[in-house]
């Protein structure tokens, strides 16, 4: 899990899923099972202190026809090359053991320059 300062155009998320989620009048307990998350980690994500796995992300994008673009915007993040946001971003949500062949691929473009 990636905290909101290392996720541009994530800083709105959590507060989004909060209105969201009381707009359609659900509890957060009935919301984490339609998310299949637990509560205490959709507390956390309501209140801003993470950013969810990715495949959390979606699945509250989809619960709550939230819009994608608003987080995933490459012009929301600062002067930074689209292309390398774009990376940036992937590479903050891989898990862990993925990494490494990330790292690799990386060492292996920069070494053949």
């Amino acid at each position: 899990m990636a905290n909101i300062q290392d996720c541009p155009g994530f800083e709105p998320f959590g507060e989004d899923v909060k209105a969201a989620r009381k707009k359609r009048r659900l509890s957060r307990q009935k919301a984490a099972e339609m998310a299949g998350i637990s509560t205490v980690y959709l507390i956390n994500i309501e209140n801003n202190h993470i950013i969810p796995a990715l495949p959390v992300i979606i699945q509250l994008i989809q619960i709550f026809n939230l819009p994608a673009a608003k987080y995933f915007n490459q012009l929301t993040a600062g002067e930074e090359h689209d292309q390398r946001q774009r990376i940036s971003r992937k590479v903050m949500m891989c898990p862990e053991e993925h990494l490494p062949v990330i790292e690799g691929a990386l060492d292996g473009a920069i070494e053949s320059k």
